[in-house]
């Protein structure tokens, strides 16, 4: 029987090589890629042609979903079948990894025995519906959890200093609201000092970052995630407002 061949896909290098070790020790299965770098994914498929990519859905300069969409472009050749493996769990995030082609959805921290078992499963035949194994229902996600949730699922990608600025930002209106209201004196004053830059270039990479947000046209998935209209797309916010807006919507959730 021919090996099945396996490329993995994780920023955590500890993670990578743990996989890869593990992998690497079973006698039916051929490592033939390792990558920690998101955009790297599409011409490493090309090249090694795996049977199973194994995929966290966090990754720099391009997410686990863009990803997916790239390889599922009709022109693209190569056509793994997809382990998404990640510590992201969420039915928005499941049902979307669903429509664009994974078979199975592995939630962090998972068991490296199991994780060979569905690359063995799907490597031989089609699974008939994407399964989702790992934490338990009603694990409640982090504050950091929601925010990185919700700026992947806009398509703000995590490699722009917008991302970063974005985030810091909502935290510190978590924990004092009353920050939103002086933004410019000392909302974007903070954030410069914690990342060694000015307030005009946080104020201006936080607006650079909604753009590209806005330029992708995810906004009703995000709406979806919430049952309502969160976000218009002819209505793009201000960096005050999209903070606010972000900033109650998980306040309201860490308060259910």
């Amino acid at each position: 029987m021919d090996k099945i061949r396996v490329m993995l896909a994780d920023d955590n290098r500890s993670m990578l090589k743990l996989m890869s070790d593990y992998l690497s020790r079973k006698e039916n299965v051929e490592l033939v890629a390792a990558v920690s770098d998101g955009l790297e994914i599409p011409g490493a498929v090309l090249e090694s042609a795996p049977d199973v990519l194994v995929m966290d859905i966090i990754m720099p300069r391009q997410d686990g979903f863009m990803t997916l969409e790239k390889l599922g472009e009709d022109g693209f050749p190569v056509k793994p079948k997809v382990i998404v493996l990640t510590g992201l769990a969420r039915d928005d995030f499941i049902v979307r990894a669903i429509q664009l082609g994974a078979s199975y959805y592995m939630v962090k921290p998972f068991d490296l025995n199991l994780l060979y078992a569905r690359i063995v499963e799907i490597a031989q035949a089609q699974p008939q519906s994407l399964a989702v194994e790992g934490q338990e229902e009603g694990v409640r996600e982090s504050v950091d959890e929601q925010i990185t949730n919700l700026f992947l699922t806009l398509g703000i990608p995590a490699h722009i200093k917008g991302y970063q600025y974005l985030r810091e930002a909502v935290r510190m209106v978590l924990e004092d609201h009353d920050v939103i209201n002086r933004i410019t004196k000392e909302l974007y004053p903070g954030i410069a000092r914690r990342f060694d830059t000015s307030a005009s270039k946080v104020e201006r990479a936080m607006r650079h970052a909604i753009e590209v947000a806005w330029a992708r046209g995810r906004l009703e998935t995000v709406n979806q995630m919430y049952g309502y209209k969160v976000f218009k797309r002819e209505d793009k916010p201000t960096n005050g407002e999209f903070i606010a807006l972000v900033s109650d919507k998980i306040a309201v959730k860490k308060s259910a």
